[in-house]
This record gives structure tokens, sequence and C-alpha cells, in this order.
């Protein structure tokens, strides 16, 4: 049983932080890989969320709080505010 839970986690996984700060999301073009966590700190005194166009996540961020995603499919994803559609970023996920 040990065992296949160290599996579930790859053991290079990162994490990666994207800020939300004066309405723009940082940095507007990211890498990551499967199974890394994006961390979504948001500086602002507004709610934004992270939205994937393709569906893969809509996260919803308080203001100045954070929130994690594990990222479980490679691809590009574009993603962006729905409270706030002009912030936008690119999120480039590798296996």
């Amino acid at each position: 049983m040990f065992a296949l839970g160290a599996m579930a986690v790859p053991a290079h996984a990162a994490t990666i932080q994207i800020v939300m700060e004066n309405m723009v999301i940082s940095p507007a073009e990211a890498s990551a890989k499967v199974g890394d966590t994006i961390e979504w700190v948001n500086k602002d005194i507004l709610a934004h969320t992270a939205t994937a166009k393709n569906g893969d996540f809509d996260v919803t961020i308080a203001p100045k709080k954070a929130a994690r995603s594990v990222l479980t499919k490679a691809g590009t994803v574009d993603y962006y505010c729905r409270f706030h559609p002009n912030m936008k970023a690119v999120l480039t996920i590798t296996p």
C-alpha cells in the first residue's frame, strides 16, 4: 500500500506560483509538468478566478488569499479571470 501511495505523486513535482496583482496575471506565460502544483496568489482586494477556456480547471481565489491546483493533463491551456476577462494567461503543461 505504501508503494502505491508513493507512486501517486511524481518524485519531481514542483510548485509554480502565479500572482494576480493590479488586475494582471504574472507571469502571463508559464510552464509546468503533469503532477506539478500551481499556486495562484491573489494580491488584489477583489476576488479573481483562474478559469481554463478548455474546462481543465476553474479556481476561485479570494482577495488577499491563495489557491492551489494539481495539474493532471498535458497541453497548452489558455485561462482567464471570469470576473475580469481582460486578465489572461497561458499555461504550458508537459508530460
